[in-house]
């Protein structure tokens, strides 16, 4: 059994924690935020992530929150035509093993916090903010706020994108604004007309912009999410997020009656620009000897795969598989260090896939000109062929 620090209190911080807890290893969790929430947006759930859900347990409390939609179709965002339709539901189900889910993030947050504190062998600790770390050959020693002070076998940096932990481990900068902003907006759906409504993940291709929209909380709520381009102007803490409605109506523009209407007819938005890190070069920006890296702080993800929740749920199955090895040769005598480099070369290379991959839709779906054509042509010619990917859905955490 090994002693687990977790700093940051996220979907990936408390997948790895409950992934851990549940395998036999004693887990400390710290988490800088005096309470415990998460921002209004949503959450895809493929079933490459569902299935490690349904692994821990919580199959029964997901559904309680997810909403589970019959497909997912992409629309012009100027024209309104279909371009292209993925069946999901039963089908897809059968296809790979698990369904494919949409959640409120605060819920599926939830989920898994619950699920953690009625673990045996989880330790909670909020308003607790890293400040560094020391390793040696017998463990980790660690520094939080509120005079924190915890020993170790490892660590796990969990606090996102902007991770400190990653800080004191690589010391290699910070992610780097793309010129895309992402306005965010959660709509209760019986306070939309019905034909704005929906119960099924549709995505509106337009040039220089495109919406994701997709019900969420059992199919009550809708979730909408906005990406344009542009550039921030001083401290976001600062803004009026009501003004972010007529911005985003201006870059709406150029868009449908269907879409317009949307966007008018949801009054407050909020607004983040998005930042990126290359994708991973290797298995070394994942674990350095007794610390390891997961979720956003190890690859933070562009949306356009709607992959970031589930690789850092992906990871912490594959943490605890690492640290926890049955039937390997000299298991018993295997350093920590070497338990998190099995860690990092089982995950770094298909996150690096995730994270070019969305990086290539971004460029895809904001199309201009003759790109932009190609691409709806060959969405309506390959349809769900297009649309599928099984090398994403049908792989697994770890070995």
């Amino acid at each position: 059994m090994s002693k687990v620090q977790i700093a940051g209190g996220g979907i990936g911080g408390l997948a790895a924690a409950l992934a851990c807890a549940q395998a036999g290893h004693a887990v400390t969790l710290c988490e800088r935020a005096a309470e415990v929430s998460e921002v209004g947006a949503g959450v895809q759930l493929g079933p490459n992530v569902v299935k490690v859900l349904y692994g821990w347990g919580l199959k029964d409390a997901l559904h309680r929150v997810a909403a589970q939609p019959a497909h997912i179709q992409v629309r012009s965002a100027t024209s309104a035509h279909r371009l292209g339709r993925l069946r999901l539901g039963e089908a897809f189900e059968a296809r790979y093993g698990a369904p494919y889910l949409t959640v409120h993030r605060g819920d599926l947050h939830g989920v898994l916090l619950g699920a953690a504190r009625a673990t045996a062998g989880i330790e909670l600790h909020f308003g607790s903010s890293f400040l560094h770390f020391a390793q040696g050959d017998d463990g980790v020693s660690t520094d939080f706020s509120n005079d924190l002070h915890t020993c170790s076998d490892l660590l796990v940096g969990a606090d996102g994108g902007w991770s400190a932990v990653r800080q004191a481990l690589l010391n290699d900068g910070t992610p780097q604004p793309t010129g895309h902003l992402a306005y965010r907006a959660m709509v209760a759906q019986a306070d939309l007309p019905a034909h704005l409504r929906s119960d099924q993940v549709t995505v509106w291709l337009g040039p220089r912009l495109h919406v994701v929209q997709y019900p969420v909380r059992g199919g009550d709520w809708l979730n909408v999410v906005a990406i344009v381009h542009g550039q921030v102007q001083g401290d976001m803490s600062c803004w009026d997020h009501s003004a972010n409605a007529r911005d985003l109506q201006h870059c709406m523009a150029v868009a449908c009656p269907a879409l317009q209407d949307l966007v008018a007819a949801i009054g407050y938005w909020r607004l983040w620009p998005l930042s990126i890190r290359p994708p991973m070069q290797g298995a070394h920006e994942h674990a350095k000897g007794r610390v390891a890296l997961l979720g956003d702080a190890a690859h933070p993800m562009l949306p356009y795969l709607a992959q970031g929740a589930g690789m850092a749920i992906e990871d912490a199955a594959a943490l605890a598989w690492a640290i926890t090895p049955v039937g390997l040769p000299h298991a018993d005598t295997e350093s920590v260090s070497a338990q998190l480099q099995r860690y990092a070369q089982a995950r770094w290379a298909r996150n690096a896939q995730v994270q070019a991959r969305a990086i290539k839709n971004g460029e895809i779906f904001h199309a201009t000109g003759p790109m932009r054509w190609g691409r709806d042509l060959a969405m309506k010619v390959l349809g769900e062929r297009l649309l599928d990917m099984p090398w994403l859905y049908a792989g697994s955490a770890h070995p």
